[in-house]
């Protein structure tokens, strides 16, 4: 696989005693940085940037340049990026086809708001309708997923007139108000109130399960317990259901592929709408499909996205049928950078790239060339608890102990940074922070994901031996 035991400086900084491995080659050759150090950066964001802004690293990493699968920082040293600006860059850093959507759309004209007509505005609405299944086919655009999200949750409730809505623990579906009110992370949450009509039910993924049985089994009661829910907790009547087909923050968990299906039933049983959170899942991340909802054949009646749409430019969007979307013209609603013309351009370009070149394939055979490379490390590393995800979108837990599964909490985080010593940037996330959160841009080659492969052994190995 790649393994050597020296190399070019401008690829890797690493101590002299760490075991050295060689990225994949590359052909681009990054600009010399000639901006402020890092130093004086750490010390400017400490006295003008709010102090919830944070590093994951234990030395702060300055990057200034990004293309495709790759990062550099101020030094010109390469990483291969493997958490995608937080499943935030899907088709890879400054694609030259999306950059220049942008650059071009930028020279024409920067910002015009709905009020007045533009060609990008209506073109990518129907160009995300030929993506969704009939009768999903009405779209607005927003910034980000807690946009989204909270928009979604408006019009269900609007639309139902009921107000109750159920969302999964171990979820993350943004940081407004509302969105932290559908968020069920301790860690993310603050005391300061917010929805009191969320109702919270077992999440289904079987590693953590407080339900017993074959993982279907383990489905089938927690959509159940979303009928107790509703029984005991709500009037008897909700408005949604909310849930990502896999959790992203929440550390790649899912439930078996009757999870939804079973849930989405309970939930319309109830009066209630259903709302597939695709921040991360959509776009042909998950392989298989272009949506996550898709891989367990459902049909929500709200479609919300973010993050990789734009490829890093902030676009969002809730796409749901026309007799639910008329519930908001019965007030004015506006967003004003919803529909912006740059970042319309950007979400065209991105659709035309994942077609035109293959990326949801790729997606799913680089996913699962991954799975396979992790599954076979989980049989000589006792920390991996458990493997999961599809795709690209994939989660490592990490355990002391696999009878107890007690989360391994400060062994990911030298995990991450043996990983960083050799050129490889992964996230972290789980309630406990103790998963691996593998969720790279969509464009990596298979020697990418051999080289990550190595490198992880060699982390896992050295948190063993230390």
């Amino acid at each position: 696989m790649f393994l050597f035991f020296f190399l070019n400086a401008r690829d890797v900084s690493m101590t002299a005693t760490a075991q050295k491995l060689q990225l994949p080659a590359s052909s681009h050759v990054p600009k010399p940085y000639t901006g402020p150090g890092r130093d004086e950066l750490v010390a400017m964001r400490k006295q003008f940037t709010n102090p919830a802004i944070f590093h994951l690293y234990k030395e702060p990493l300055l990057i200034v340049e990004g293309h495709m699968q790759y990062l550099y920082d101020d030094t010109g040293a390469r990483y291969l990026d493997l958490f995608a600006g937080i499943v935030t860059v899907s088709v890879g850093h400054c694609h030259p086809a999306v950059t220049k959507a942008v650059v071009d759309q930028a020279q024409l004209l920067q910002h015009s708001t709905t009020i007045y007509l533009n060609p990008n505005f209506p073109l990518l609405a129907k160009k995300l309708a030929s993506k969704m299944p009939k009768g999903l086919d009405v779209t607005y655009f927003v910034n980000t997923g807690s946009e989204a999200n909270d928009l979604a949750i408006q019009m269900a409730r609007l639309y139902t007139g009921n107000r109750d809505v159920i969302a999964l623990r171990n979820a993350y579906h943004g940081g407004s108000p509302t969105g932290q009110g559908l968020t069920s992370h301790s860690t993310w949450k603050y005391p300061v109130g917010g929805d009191g009509f969320v109702h919270h039910v077992v999440n289904p993924d079987p590693y953590r399960s407080p339900f017993s049985g074959s993982p279907e089994e383990i489905a089938r009661q927690s959509a159940a317990e979303i009928r107790e829910t509703i029984r005991y907790s709500t009037s008897g009547k909700v408005a949604a259901f909310i849930a990502e087909p896999i959790n992203g923050v929440g550390g790649a968990t899912a439930g078996a592929k009757n999870y939804l299906a079973e849930a989405y039933a309970v939930v319309r049983e109830a009066g209630g709408l259903c709302v597939a959170d695709e921040v991360q899942t959509g776009f042909g991340r998950t392989g298989e499909n272009y949506w996550g909802f898709q891989n367990y054949g459902v049909t929500p009646d709200f479609v919300t996205m973010a993050k990789g749409f734009g490829n890093g430019i902030p676009l969002a969007a809730v796409t749901t049928r026309m007799e639910i979307a008329k519930v908001l013209a019965q007030k004015t609603h506006f967003n004003t950078f919803g529909g912006n013309p740059i970042a319309m351009a950007a979400g065209l370009a991105v659709i035309d790239v994942i077609d035109a070149e293959g990326i949801q394939e790729n997606a799913k055979v680089l996913g699962a060339r991954f799975r396979k490379g992790l599954e076979k490390l989980a049989a000589t590393h006792e920390i991996i608890g458990d493997v999961r995800g599809m795709g690209l979108m994939i989660g490592v837990e990490l355990v002391r102990d696999r009878g107890s599964k007690e989360p391994a909490k400060s062994e990911t985080l030298d995990i991450l940074e043996c990983c960083r010593e050799n050129s490889v940037l992964i996230g972290k996330g789980g309630l406990d922070g103790n998963t691996l959160r593998i969720k790279p841009p969509m464009c990596i080659t298979a020697d990418d994901v051999d080289y990550a492969l190595d490198v992880l052994d060699i982390a896992f190995t050295r948190v063993r031996q230390s």
